[in-house]
């Protein structure tokens, strides 16, 4: 029997926008190309991909030509925005572009779009997408009012739909979720945190807790993975918890926020923090204090470069590295099986994930992450081609590099 992973998307409802039109649209607009394929299509065997088939070299991929063929319609792509995370410029979108083409798609066939940071616009990418004929969306939403706003027009024209990296709370009952086990994201998060303490002896933890956006469904898994480990920490009185201030994306708000609690607390000698860009604008104020190296820990995710760098340089612990090579295979895998009008394998999807707020248990691809310090960098990121070494052995860490083994 197949083992399957069960996430619950815990917190409050979101209460929905309104569809802005776009429902209207799908229920008054004729597509130009097949709405969307049906249930069951024809062709000969299916190839049947798993969660541990995706490879650097993109080998997969070429085994879903066949399907790739069979399929109809245009496959949208929704990405959220370039100033949260570096990685939708920087990894998902090349490494989809990647996957799609190794699978024998050209780029009529599919269309990758950012919306900047705006709900709007990713709702007139979304309609325009619709218009096109597209009979699949991955949709990375901004928010999960949006992005139910922008599933429900796509399931009323039958539109296929797959969450990519954030479940969309109350989104389309019939969809796919794509994504990394964010739980234990946060999990590696809390024992790195750990570890470091103990590695830099850091005396009496005064631990500041600092949260992604209340509004990502993910930031609230992170934080239950992360939250979890240090708990009984906290319970023994072997640290203290310092606060957990609001969350937030924006690097220049996590850092401003670090310093008002700093500030008010000067005890604080450790943080959470749940990426790495909040992790660099922490680590940036800390230094304007002269606070030295390997004395503050701080953690964070994403592999990013500054990430990378700052490991190395010895002031954040370590990052939690999701291979998105895997998440853009897997996601474009099911959006092609779906686009020929095959089922998803079962040994695709391998998990559930709970959306409380609609109330259903949707089928996911969750995929396993690593926590990369300067030990296993070589051995991960490197050896991944996520970040050449060129970039990342810059003068400020050469030594740091050659340490590790980077070359």
């Amino acid at each position: 029997m197949l083992k399957r992973k069960t996430i619950t998307a815990r917190g409050v409802g979101t209460t929905f926008v309104a569809v802005l039109g776009i429902v209207a649209l799908a229920a008054c607009t004729t597509p130009s190309t097949s709405p969307g394929p049906s249930d069951t299509g024809g062709g000969g065997d299916v190839p049947e991909l798993n969660a541990e088939s995706f490879t650097p070299d993109f080998s997969a991929m070429e085994e879903l030509k066949g399907l790739a063929s069979e399929g109809k319609g245009l496959i949208g792509v929704l990405l959220p925005d370039t100033t949260t995370s570096a990685r939708y410029v920087t990894f998902d979108a090349p490494y989809l572009k990647q996957a799609f083409e190794a699978a024998g798609l050209d780029s009529t066939q599919f269309k990758i779009d950012n919306a900047q940071g705006s709900a709007s616009t990713m709702q007139t990418q979304a309609e325009a997408d619709i218009t096109a004929g597209a009979s699949v969306l991955l949709v990375d939403a901004l928010d999960s009012g949006s992005g139910a706003a922008i599933e429900a027009a796509a399931t009323a024209r039958g539109v296929k739909v797959i969450d990519y990296d954030r479940l969309v709370k109350g989104g389309a009952e019939d969809r796919i979720y794509v994504s990394f086990d964010n739980v234990k994201v946060g999990q590696l998060i809390g024992e790195g945190e750990v570890s470091c303490i103990e590695e830099w002896k850091v005396e009496k933890p005064n631990i500041l807790i600092m949260n992604g956006d209340p509004t990502d469904n993910n930031a609230k898994l992170f934080a239950e993975g992360y939250n979890g480990v240090l708990k009984p920490k906290f319970d023994s009185g072997d640290y203290i918890k310092a606060g957990e201030p609001a969350g937030t994306w924006t690097p220049s708000v996590a850092q401003t926020t670090f310093a008002q609690q700093y500030t008010a607390n000067p005890k604080i000698n450790a943080v959470v923090t749940p990426n790495d860009d909040n992790a660099n604008a922490v680590i940036a104020y800390l230094q304007s204090k002269k606070i030295p190296a390997k004395t503050f820990p701080t953690t964070g995710q994403d592999a990013s470069l500054s990430g990378l760098q700052n490991i190395l340089k010895g002031y954040q612990c370590g990052t939690v590295y999701k291979p998105i090579y895997l998440e853009a295979q897997a996601a474009a895998a099911a959006a092609i099986y779906l686009r020929a009008g095959k089922e998803v394998p079962e040994g695709l999807v391998n998990g559930t994930t709970t959306d409380d707020t609609a109330g259903t248990d949707v089928s996911s691809v969750l995929l396993t992450p690593v926590w990369v310090t300067a030990e296993n960098m070589a051995d991960t990121v490197v050896k991944d081609g996520a970040v050449s070494v060129s970039d990342l052995c810059i003068a400020q860490v050469k030594d740091a590099c050659t340490e590790a083994g980077i070359k």
